[in-house]
């Protein structure tokens, strides 16, 4: 196998998760900033790509290397072409841009689009390239100290993280994400639901397909590709469960955002320690991932009241932490024939504390330097020009404010002039008398019969309209009309949301109205009621109107006349 190659490809499967970070920050985050979170995927990887390649890379893989703490910048790339490391920059490349995006999610829905593409620049020129030189250029002062990041738990994941963190609390929340008990002076959490978990479990696919390429690209053997495929399929997996169980265990019910949180959790926490850790120890990394991403992203929320709708904090910043530690506690020597594809060992396999030591050193240095470095690069944008959107640009949704989108997804857009003007509507011509056909006589009937004529309106749960259906036809009702409606009173719902109650959720319903003239008023009530009667809150509602008359348009019909045809809505 030519892992020169396999090189390459697992860097474009790292560029490939960008397209996962978008669908899964989007999915998180309301339809109105879709666009504006697509936008901002895009743009730091180019942007990071420049900023990347006139800067980032030669201070972090130059040969000439000061004092194990950075590079010294060149122009390589364009003043000895022939001799550049392609493959070298192209794989380092990706893992930087991945350090940037991770930012998005936690900042989403109200920052700036220009402020954006200025901090992803500082990320992808300094801060990220100085850090990953200590730990993956082989001059680097960690590197030094042998301390072990395989794939970027601390380097990628851990710096992506805490500048979320620093992002999201200098920010400040989204407006209505906390409020103030005025009995008690206490901050209240509301949860703001994601507009489509179908987008997130999407991007959270997308990802762990590419994290096959972001833990494996590097290495230099099969065995060990087999090695990390397996312990990068593991890990998440026991997270997902995990998280699964603990949620469904705390909340009554399995959450779905949290345990695509769980899985991405699992993922972030076996990066370090992929290529070190045996199945055992990677079921290990990810089961305490998935309880430490549900612990984190409530404690961020209910304590810090941090606003990260995404869960990037807890995800990327805590398990890229546990990762790194991890390693000092499960790493073991593996050796398959003559192929090494582990010399480490841990604290529970008898390497004593001193790897742990260097683990915890290191990431604290990290840590350092990435707060000092994204907290003066934050404060400084939002003091020259400002970090936040106003907060009617974030009511109205960064797609319209930021980019003049009506909306994301051209279902959902009005009918415009120029539409208007295609049907005739927004034309200044007349419509040819021609198509208005005026042979077409329309026929006038006078026939309002004496039978009283009643409208009932149901207004109930959806899930009780196919069986509805089925007694409208034993009852003799020949149309129904029906709407799709949200309701909200006394059944306020008992659902969470990432923890969270949504103490004030509309609640779907189905509204179905008739008109009825044959068949007995008392018959109709009493067979709905029998369909939808629990004795729960929740069961519907029967409203009664008396109706003056109906006309049908087509034969000009009136009263009990107009009702006896089988049409739509009709009866």
């Amino acid at each position: 196998m030519d892992f020169g190659i396999w090189l390459l490809i697992g860097a474009a499967l790292v560029f490939f998760m960008n397209a996962g970070f978008a669908m899964i920050e989007a999915g998180f985050t309301r339809a109105k900033n879709a666009a504006n979170i697509i936008m901002k995927n895009l743009i730091d990887f180019c942007l990071g790509t420049i900023s990347f390649t006139l800067i980032g890379f030669t201070i972090m893989c130059a040969e000439e290397y000061l004092l194990g703490i950075i590079g010294v910048p060149n122009l390589g790339i364009f003043t000895n072409f022939s001799n550049f490391d392609f493959s070298g920059f192209i794989f380092n490349l990706v893992f930087c841009a991945t350090a940037a995006t991770i930012v998005a999610g936690a900042m989403a829905e109200r920052t700036k689009f220009s402020a954006y593409c200025i901090y992803s620049v500082i990320i992808t020129a300094v801060i990220y390239p100085i850090e990953a030189g200590w730990v993956w250029n082989a001059n680097g002062w960690l590197a030094q100290m042998n301390y072990v990041d395989f794939a970027g738990s601390s380097v990628v994941h851990l710096v992506g993280g805490i500048s979320a963190f620093i992002g999201a609390a200098i920010l400040g929340p989204r407006i209505g994400k906390y409020t103030i008990d005025k009995e008690t002076g206490k901050k209240i959490v509301h949860a703001i639901p994601g507009h489509s978990l179908t987008l997130g479990a999407l991007g959270c696919f997308i990802l762990w397909f590419g994290w096959y390429g972001f833990n494996g690209a590097a290495v230099g053997n099969l065995p060990q590709l087999g090695a990390i495929f397996l312990t990068t399929t593991m890990a998440p997996a026991a997270a997902t469960v995990v998280t699964m169980l603990f949620t469904w265990v705390k909340n009554g019910k399995p959450d779905v955002s949290m345990s695509l949180n769980g899985a991405l959790a699992g993922l972030v926490a076996i990066t370090a320690g992929c290529s070190y850790v045996d199945a055992f120890g990677s079921l290990v990394i990810g089961a305490v991932a998935g309880v430490l991403v549900v612990v984190a992203v409530e404690f961020i929320d209910f304590k810090l009241h941090v606003d990260d709708p995404v869960g990037a904090v807890a995800v990327h910043g805590v398990n890229g932490l546990w990762g790194i530690l991890a390693v000092g506690l499960f790493a073991r020597p593996i050796v398959v024939g003559e192929d090494v594809i582990s010399d480490v060992t841990g604290l529970f396999y008898g390497g004593g504390f001193g790897q742990l030591g260097v683990q915890a050193l290191g990431a604290l240095a990290i840590a350092a330097w990435t707060i000092v470095t994204i907290s003066v690069t934050f404060f400084v944008i939002k003091k020259t020009h400002g970090l936040r959107v106003s907060a009617e640009d974030e009511i109205m949704g960064l797609d319209s404010a930021e980019h003049g989108l009506t909306s994301s997804y051209a279902d959902f857009l009005p009918v415009s002039n120029n539409d208007l003007h295609m049907l005739g509507g927004g034309s200044k011509e007349k419509i040819p008398v021609a198509l208005v056909t005026p042979e077409a006589e329309v026929p006038v009937v006078n026939t309002v019969a004496s039978k009283k004529l009643t409208k009932v309106t149901i207004i109930t749960k959806q899930s009780k309209f196919e069986a509805l259906k089925e007694v409208f036809d034993q009852v003799g009702i020949t149309g129904i009309t029906v709407t799709n409606v949200l309701g909200y009173g006394i059944q306020r719902g008992n659902q969470t949301y990432r923890g969270v109650p949504l103490e004030s959720q509309l609640l779907p319903k189905i509204q179905i109205d008739i008109v009825i003239s044959k068949v007995p008023l008392d018959v109709l009530i009493e067979t709905v009621k029998k369909v939808l009667y629990t004795g729960n809150i929740g069961d519907g509602k029967i409203f009664v109107y008396d109706v003056e008359n109906v006309i049908k348009v087509r034969t000009g019909e009136e009263g009990y006349n107009a009702l006896q045809d089988i049409v739509l809505g009709d009866e």
